[in-house]
């Protein structure tokens, strides 16, 4: 059985990365909020006008946590030192080809010894390898160290489908920012506002008012939206847009007068292989895209999904924050939209 859930696609965006350009890339958005369609769409002529969206991709990596039980802090500190990249790293490769152990994270609260793994996790989102890899890491600390004893193979600071700092700190799926700079007459003429007005809006909306509501590390109007949107059209776990929803919207207005905007996205997790990617239109939807996995490069389509969905978030988060420096537009958009008869 299956629940329908409407699609279109939005486009065609002029996308410009450090290893691909495309200039007639459509982006499917599986959703029911209808205005969500049209209003990316006006971001996505933007980028058409004005010479692209620059993406940028800054970290890839998956994240798994364990913690053990011990009789002491000294003694959960003197394991915590003996535990290296190099031996866990020998364990990883013996559970999958493709994962590779990036960075160790330790933490010690009384008796208990934390340890938070990041990996490579090549085209794969990466739930199930790490995981895995952290299944066997289990085995080989318990073996090497009989002190320890088992706590938990998750242990909420990876942090999985929930509201962290330490996510947008250290890292978790890919770390992708999407900027362009819009000429001033192209606001006024396309986006009925001014760069001024965005850039207030941003500040007294985004970060004060994000200040004001007891945000964590966020500060945008409605990435979440775009997220869920993407990851429902390209079979992701749609639970991981909690921590990818977290990121920061800029805004500034630019010394010829022109509007700089970017979109801040620490916490992207997708993957264009794994569970949900072999239902035939989610398979045609990537390959669409260019985001078939090559085995040559592994985590190259991956990254690249990440970077499109980027760029659809700022394409979205552009024209919300464009009609909401109009009374009465955001208002008057839904009704005409989701009103129909």
């Amino acid at each position: 059985m299956f629940t329908p859930i409407p699609t279109q696609f939005i486009g065609p965006l002029f996308i410009k990365a450090e290893t691909w350009q495309s200039e007639d890339l459509k982006v499917p958005l599986a959703t029911y909020e209808t205005t969500l369609w049209p209003s990316t769409q006006r971001g996505a002529k933007m980028s058409r006008l004005c010479q692209g969206i620059q993406v940028t991709t800054l970290k890839n990596c998956m994240t798994r946590s364990l913690y053990f039980s011990t009789t002491s802090a000294r003694q959960a500190h003197l394991i915590a030192e003996q535990i290296n990249l190099e031996s866990l790293q020998k364990v990883v490769s013996s559970t999958s080809q493709f994962a590779k152990l990036q960075a160790i994270h330790r933490e010690i609260v009384g008796t208990q010894l934390y340890l938070r793994f990041s990996f490579f996790t090549g085209d794969a989102s990466g739930h199930n390898m790490t995981t895995k890899a952290a299944d066997a890491i289990i085995s080989d600390l318990l073996q090497r160290f009989p002190e320890l004893q088992y706590g938990s193979i998750s242990a909420n600071l990876c942090v999985d489908k929930k509201v962290s700092s330490i996510n947008g700190i250290l890292g978790r799926g890919k770390h992708v920012i999407a900027e362009i700079t819009l000429p001033r007459a192209l606001c006024v003429k396309h986006l009925r506002t001014t760069p001024e007005q965005i850039q207030t809006l941003n500040i007294h909306k985004n970060l004060m008012g994000g200040i004001l509501s007891g945000g964590v590390r966020s500060a945008n109007a409605h990435y979440a939206n775009l997220l869920l949107a993407s990851y429902l059209a390209t079979g992701q776990d749609a639970a991981n847009i909690v921590e990818g929803s977290q990121g920061i919207t800029t805004a500034q207005v630019t010394t010829d007068g022109d509007l700089y905007f970017s979109v801040n996205l620490p916490n992207l997790i997708v993957g264009t292989v794994g569970n949900g990617k072999h239902h035939p239109d989610i398979a045609l939807h990537l390959k669409n895209m260019g985001c078939e996995p090559d085995p040559a490069h592994p985590g190259k389509s991956s990254e690249r999904l990440a970077e499109i969905i980027a760029a659809t978030v700022l394409c979205g988060e552009l024209s919300l924050m464009a009609a909401q420096t109009n009374q009465g537009e955001l208002t008057k958009s839904h009704m005409i939209f989701e009103r129909k008869k």
